[in-house]
């Protein structure tokens, strides 16, 4: 038998965007959002705050349609519950797109109270692991000077007289271009 420390080790926090389609009255939203924290309830999960983004226009079409409207939910539950779940959202033909985030322990602390000790953290000084968040962007939105894909710590000067990032290619002038040869004054031009 499992004890109370491993039942709630199994319990992972999630994020879950669900996108519905426009046509759909209210209470049906209401009605697909309720079946989602039921399932998470019936297995063991705790279902947590529901935020309605209300209706978005998309950067692209999706299933022919141009908005959405907009659900983020957040809950506690085990990895098998959550499959349920993305199972049933992917059936669900009024569900244009759907996400389902696995979120760190540490964020997961904002949405609900954290019962026990927490572990002990491995960041740094700086508050920020140095690992990508679910964006792809490192913690806190910035990159450090001199990591990969960032600013060097040392920028070029440009013509200009202000800083350039390396990255981008200097422009050449025609002083720096492939020197032509030009006639000296002692040699006619030719014609």
């Amino acid at each position: 038998m499992l004890g109370p420390e491993e039942v709630s080790a199994a319990v992972r926090p999630y994020e879950v965007m669900i996108i519905f389609d426009v046509e759909l009255e209210q209470n049906d939203i209401a009605q697909r959002v309720d079946r989602v924290a039921d399932t998470v309830k019936s297995g063991g999960g705790t279902p947590g705050q529901v935020d309605h983004w209300g209706r978005r226009t998309f950067a692209y079409e999706m299933n022919h349609k141009t908005e959405g409207y907009y659900v983020l939910t957040e809950m506690a539950a085990e990895p098998a519950t959550m499959a349920q779940v993305d199972r049933m959202l992917a059936i669900d033909d009024a569900v244009l797109r759907h996400k389902i985030m696995r979120q760190p322990d540490h964020v997961a602390g904002r949405a609900r109270s954290s019962s026990g000790s927490r572990r002990p953290s491995s960041r740094g000084p700086g508050g920020s692991s140095g690992r990508a968040s679910a964006g792809g962007r490192p913690q806190g939105g910035r990159v450090p000077p001199g990591a990969a894909g960032g600013v060097p710590s040392s920028p070029s000067t440009g013509a200009d007289g202000g800083a350039e990032p390396a990255s981008t290619p200097p422009i050449e002038s025609a002083q720096q271009a492939e020197p032509v040869a030009k006639p000296s004054a002692d040699q006619e031009p030719a014609s």
